[in-house]
């Protein structure tokens, strides 16, 4: 595995098995290492249950994160996974692609579907977009009730 600042590459030594390709990942089921499925199988609480569940759960983390799906593919003699710390898209651009079918977004919303943590630092995205003469405060709302809409012209 290796480490770097926009994301982390797993090589696993060896191809593919069988009939399986980058593209069948998730439409074919073939273990690579049997024997380790099955004595994984054999802990009171496996952290596998089925073949193929790892990468289902690698690919609905990176979902929730808000980041790119990973990238698979077939290297040398080897399988390549590279999970990218790239996001889906820019704060800003989520906040407005939500306000496009919603009428306006409060900061836990925004937090949700962004994936910032801090109020704060939500806000700051809020006034980036406020600057930008694109969004502007719901009128009468502020504080815990307060609100953002598309600016109105």
């Amino acid at each position: 595995m290796s480490v770097f600042d926009n994301r982390v590459e797993v090589r696993s030594p060896g191809r593919l098995p069988g009939h399986m390709t980058p593209d069948t990942l998730f439409t074919d089921r073939f273990a690579r290492n049997p024997t380790i499925v099955r004595l994984l199988n054999k802990y009171p609480d496996p952290p596998n249950k089925d073949i193929g569940e790892g990468l289902d759960t690698v690919l609905s983390t990176m979902k929730a994160a808000k980041l790119r799906e990973p990238r698979f593919f077939v290297e040398d003699n080897a399988f390549v996974v590279v999970l990218e710390h790239t996001p889906l898209a820019r704060p800003e651009e989520l906040v407005l692609q939500y306000l496009r079918s919603n009428p306006e977004i409060p900061n836990r919303i925004a937090r949700r579907i962004t994936g910032i943590a801090s109020e704060n630092r939500m806000k700051r995205v809020f006034h980036r977009l406020r600057d930008a003469g694109q969004i502007e405060p719901v009128p009468d709302r502020a504080g815990s009730r307060a609100a953002w809409r598309l600016k109105r012209d």
